[in-house]
């Protein structure tokens, strides 16, 4: 898992970046994709040591993190991965249901040929991953699908509070998904592919309410 992060890291230039970002943005994979579990403490040294990086950029990073809701500082000095309970997830569901059908339903207006070939690439490549039960695949193509329908909404404010709800509940879904395997898991990404090429705008908000709803009720079901 840590050797596709760096990878994608290596590709999308992070390479290029001051320390300081190129440290957040793969902690912050790392979290998403569930590379750190919930309950599992993070430790300066623990993260110097895996990412062979310098302490300032990684204390930078978690306390960026810390403050964006995706770790959570403890007494005596903890981090954590913060471990989800019923009330917090209830609160993100009402967050997503909020933020991503309106998001879905911007892209629909403005969707243009490209983007949704684009996205029916995406879509093809988590399609492999589910039939092969690659995990891995699955995270970074589902989480990719999803970063690409709000980007073409052109909402960048309703687009950077969906991805903080995503560091929230990241590290669970990894959990969910290596209980019930890939092939078990919801995919409503053609119903919405179908939607955006139509222009359906109702269509595309009802969709993803289905998605996130799914996705949610399955996390919502392991704790």
């Amino acid at each position: 898992m840590i050797d596709l992060i760096k990878n994608e890291a290596e590709k999308s230039g992070r390479a290029g970046l001051p320390a300081h970002e190129r440290v957040y943005r793969e902690l912050r994979d790392m979290i998403l994709f569930g590379a750190l579990t919930p309950g599992e403490p993070v430790t300066i040294q623990g993260l110097v040591d895996r990412l062979s990086v310098g302490m300032t950029p990684v204390r930078e990073a978690l306390r960026r993190l810390t403050t964006e809701g995706a770790l959570q500082a403890m007494g005596n000095r903890r981090i954590v991965v913060p471990v989800l309970d019923h009330k917090a997830l209830t609160e993100l569901t009402e967050a997503r249901l909020a933020l991503e059908p309106r998001l879905a339903a911007r892209a629909a207006a403005r969707a243009k040929p490209e983007e949704i070939a684009e996205l029916e690439r995406i879509d093809s490549r988590l399609d492999d991953a589910i039939s092969q039960g690659d995990l891995a695949a699955y995270l970074k193509e589902n989480h990719a699908f999803h970063a690409t329908l709000n980007a073409m909404a052109d909402a960048p404010i309703l687009t950077d509070l969906v991805e903080s709800l995503w560091l929230r509940f990241g590290p669970s879904l990894r959990i969910v998904c290596g209980q019930v395997g890939t092939r078990n898991l919801p995919d409503l990404h053609k119903d919405l592919l179908s939607a955006l090429s139509t222009r359906n705008i109702e269509a595309a908000s009802n969709a993803m309410s289905g998605d996130v709803t799914q996705g949610m009720d399955l996390i919502a079901q392991s704790l």
